[in-house]
């Protein structure tokens, strides 16, 4: 089975409600890149109407863990993944749309391809950029990962 976006937000609908009830959706993955948006609603504000934090960094989080996930399933092995810190910065008020984006694909690869060499396990650290309708920079995600070979 592929991962794809539909996949995705079905799987958000069953395994993560909250990000599926604030409108976090799926838009396009590919070999390198996934995209992920969500839109400013009453449900996903904050007391300053705007988006709240954390509805950022569940998309956000999305658009790499749904990279890692893909890669890790198209090699074959069985590894286990967690994310193991993240940070932000938040530049602009999060209103409208947002649309996140991760395109560090070949990374993931290099890291796959490096635990399963040597069995060890790998830390990749992934940025998701928040961009508005305007082509402006509301926020800047970095998550890091750890990916193991699981024995």
């Amino acid at each position: 089975m592929n991962v794809s976006p539909r996949k995705l937000n079905a799987f958000l609908s069953f395994k993560l409600p909250s990000a599926y009830l604030c409108g976090v959706r799926t838009k396009s993955l590919s070999e390198t890149t996934c995209v992920v948006s969500v839109k400013h609603r009453w449900i996903n504000q904050n007391p300053f109407n705007s988006m709240f934090w954390a509805v950022q960094g569940m998309a956000a989080e999305l658009t790499t863990g749904a990279l890692v996930m893909s890669k890790v399933k198209s090699s074959g092995q069985k590894m286990s993944m967690l994310v193991t810190g993240n940070d932000a910065k938040f530049t602009k008020k999060a209103t409208g749309r947002i649309q996140f984006t991760c395109n560090q694909g070949k990374m993931i690869d290099d890291a796959i391809a490096k635990a399963i060499e040597t069995g060890e396990g790998q830390t990749i650290r992934l940025n998701s950029k928040g961009i508005n309708k305007e082509g402006m920079q509301v926020s800047d995600f970095n998550f890091e990962w750890s990916i193991k070979v699981k024995q």
